[in-house]
């Protein structure tokens, strides 16, 4: 086991929430509604239908590319990705296959190979009708507008992968093309896995695809277990059908689905019903100019603007509106003398957001739980006076460029006071004493 060592790569599948599906005009939303309610003869896949594309879909992909520092396609267009299976309605999905919108990218340390629009499919409900087994297909969530993302096979433990794809997670969030929401089914997750042995420049020869996955957590087991278990075939001697396989959480094993397709199998050809796309250099310039501030951006500026500890900036940075509660929040706290890491810690610890829906009204709880009586102007001159002349080598020491001293003086004046000191207005007596 030591001599070799994993390669991974991930496709992350992410759904956008437009209004609209990628084809035609029902609805995108699809969770909790009925089943077969939000349905058309486009997304149903009917003779005759055309398709014609979501705008907005293919703006938010560009979008989502630019944040992971793709090359964006000025000419791109659509194929049809043939494969049979009940829940593709057409027998075909529209996607993306030799001119996809988004290539070449980064995050960190690992490289992104593209980012391309397409369609989801239908969705399998597997029950009991009269007591049989029995599985329906629900066609709501055919043709809800569907990106794609494919990495190198950068990865080499589990980690790193998990660190990956929340990074992913918070990104679409924060672009606010998705709600990202693996328990809904608008984030899916795949790994694609080999073994090798570590002093191997060449990938494998294979490599064993674990499909759909729902949860950080799952793909993360199911990703361990599938390196155990491709490291003892080896081990024996034996290679690794190239193959795609499922995770069962209950028995906590991968299983066997099929034979993983090569991209010939799906017999790619430009989809004929929907011309190339031109996107242009001003539009991809104009998409640019408006993107929103970015994780790592923000992560940074929170930690200088604010001085946030690392578990406050990740709550504001994965949950954008509570972020720009907490920012609307210290603008107006500034105002008042109340600083931002105890805005932070309210929001953090007391969730006291949730209690004061309106951050105006959250600031003047602030001010009425921090607010004291302070000495007035007069008695704050005379105590600066004193101190001032009770402290020559003090004063001295900050006038020959010693200014630390200064928290000396003011410990001194607020001990005149006996702690009434308003802090603002002392130093503001004191540095004007002083120069």
């Amino acid at each position: 086991m030591n001599s070799l060592t994993p390669v991974i790569g991930l496709e992350v599948h992410i759904e956008q929430n437009t209004k609209s599906k990628m084809f035609c005009e029902c609805p995108a939303n699809h969770f909790g509604v009925a089943p077969n309610t939000n349905t058309c003869p486009v997304c149903l896949g009917l003779p005759g239908a055309l398709p014609y594309p979501n705008e907005k879909a293919i703006e938010n992909t560009i979008k989502f590319g630019l944040a992971l520092d793709c090359k964006i396609a000025e000419e791109s267009k659509f194929d049809r990705k043939h494969y049979f299976y009940p829940d593709l309605p057409k027998s075909y999905q529209i996607s993306q296959y030799d001119m996809p919108l988004c290539v070449n990218g980064k995050l960190g340390d690992i490289h992104i190979r593209r980012v391309h629009q397409e369609e989801d499919t239908a969705k399998s409900v597997h029950t009991l009708v009269d007591g049989k087994k029995t599985s329906l297909i629900d066609f709501n969530r055919s043709g809800v507008p569907l990106m794609e993302l494919v990495t190198e096979p950068d990865f080499h433990d589990t980690l790193s992968v998990d660190a990956f794809l929340k990074e992913i997670q918070t990104i679409a969030r924060t672009l606010g093309i998705s709600s990202a929401d693996m328990e809904k089914g608008s984030m899916r997750l795949e790994a694609n896995i080999s073994m090798k042995k570590k002093e191997a420049k060449e990938l494998p020869g294979y490599k064993v695809e674990l499909k759909n996955i729902n949860s950080f957590k799952f793909l993360k087991k199911a990703i361990e277990i599938e390196i155990e278990r491709q490291t003892t075939l080896l081990e024996n001697g034996e290679i690794p059908a190239q193959e795609t396989r499922g995770y069962d959480e209950k028995s906590v094993m991968t299983f066997s689905q099929r034979n993983k397709e090569d991209a010939q199998d799906y017999r790619y050809f430009p989809e004929p019903d929907i011309p190339p796309l031109e996107i242009g250099h001003e539009k991809i310039k104009g998409l640019m100019k408006n993107m929103p501030e970015l994780p790592e951006h923000k992560r940074n500026r929170y930690l200088s603007e604010y001085g946030l500890s690392q578990q406050y900036i990740e709550v504001f940075i994965e949950n954008v509106d509570r972020g720009i509660y907490f920012e609307k929040a210290v603008s107006l706290g500034r105002q008042h003398d109340i600083m931002p890491k105890l805005v932070a810690d309210v929001i953090v610890n007391q969730n006291l957001d949730s209690e004061f829906p309106e951050p105006a009204s959250l600031i003047k709880k602030l001010v009425e739980m921090t607010q004291r009586d302070y000495a007035d102007e007069k008695a704050t001159d005379i105590a600066v006076d004193k101190v001032i002349r009770e402290n020559e080598k003090a004063v001295q020491n900050y006038k020959e460029g010693k200014v630390q001293i200064i928290g000396f003086l003011i410990g001194q004046i607020q001990k005149e006071l006996k702690g009434q000191g308003n802090p603002k207005l002392l130093q503001e007596l004191l540095k004007r004493r002083l120069q």
